[in-house]
């Protein structure tokens, strides 16, 4: 039975690594079949692709952007100044900064920028260059639009998460707890709430009288998937991070492996399914807890520990 117990404990981190570790074979190609460069994804700070070496698309947030390598797909700066003296083989966007091409570098697709982009003689742009407001289409917003959504997300869970633990500053510990002491109950409560909360929104929008409440549902499953989510970044983070440290690094490290896996098309997808559902499950299992122990000290009819008696002072 410990050794069952064990297993179920670790099922969740291991689905996980497992799902890390396959990632590489089953998404680093092109539809060629050939070995596809790494994503470069860079919040602040500068992003820099040195000489003879490759990425496939580059993005920053905030800083600028220096390519003398080989830039694969698109590079798009949202803060930045971008200098290409390398290869760029799609497009360089810079929302918000202006476009240097040196001489002998390459851009295979368009050149937009706020700034009007500066285009040395020798260098090679293979389509147009313009300002911003004339350069995007539904194609290019989509995958824009992902990384976007990426650092919202990110940025809004991390929220949730710190309001959490500063609100209830015992929950990480009761999360995990549950989880440890019932793994299979976690998933299965968590797969109910998951699935079938969805199925019972349409089916209220499909009772005329119904419909404003299967809509409130059908629009309260985000937040409560993104709650389901945080918490399961909890569980993930005692894992790795063990009592007595701080809850707070704990979360940190969760939802910083979370939020990395995100990152990976369609494998960011399921590990983001897994992960609500388990946390879910786990809340539903402490709260369940947390209701029956309140319970049995009703029906105990124990009177609350009386006041410690001040000591008498000294003669």
């Amino acid at each position: 039975m410990r050794t069952s117990r064990r297993t179920r404990t670790l099922l969740f981190a291991t689905a996980v690594i497992a799902l890390v570790g396959f990632a590489p074979a089953a998404f680093a190609q092109d539809e060629g079949g050939q070995p596809k460069a790494d994503d470069e994804i860079v919040l602040t700070g500068a992003l820099v692709v040195p000489q003879g070496t490759s990425v496939g698309t580059a993005v920053i947030f905030n800083g600028d952007a220096t390519v003398s390598g080989t830039v694969t797909e698109s590079l798009v700066v949202f803060n930045g100044d971008v200098v290409v003296s390398g290869t760029v083989a799609d497009d360089v966007i810079a929302f918000n900064g202006r476009v240097l091409i040196r001489s002998g570098a390459e851009v295979g697709g368009d050149v937009a920028s706020r700034k009007a982009a500066i285009v040395e003689r020798g260098a090679t742009v293979g389509g147009q260059v313009k300002g911003i407001s004339g350069r995007f289409d539904f194609e290019t917003w989509g995958w824009i639009s992902r990384y976007v959504w990426w650092f919202g997300y990110t940025i809004s869970t991390l929220i949730l998460g710190l309001a959490l633990l500063g609100f209830a500053p015992r929950s990480d510990r009761a999360l995990a707890g549950a989880f440890r002491g019932r793994t299979g109950g976690s998933f299965g409560f968590g797969a109910l709430i998951f699935f079938v909360l969805p199925i019972v929104a349409v089916l209220l929008m499909l009772i005329v009288v119904a419909i404003p409440l299967g809509l409130f549902l059908l629009l309260g499953l985000a937040l409560l998937y993104t709650i389901g989510y945080v918490a399961g970044a909890q569980v993930l983070g005692r894992m790795v991070v063990k009592e007595p440290r701080s809850r707070f690094p704990a979360f940190f490290a969760g939802w910083g492996i979370l939020r990395g896996i995100a990152l990976i098309p369609v494998l960011g997808g399921l590990v983001f399914m897994v992960t609500a559902i388990a946390g879910l499950g786990a809340m539903v299992i402490a709260l369940r807890a947390a209701a029956g122990t309140r319970a049995d000290l009703a029906e105990s009819g124990a009177p609350p520990a009386p006041p410690p008696v001040p000591a008498p002072p000294p003669l």
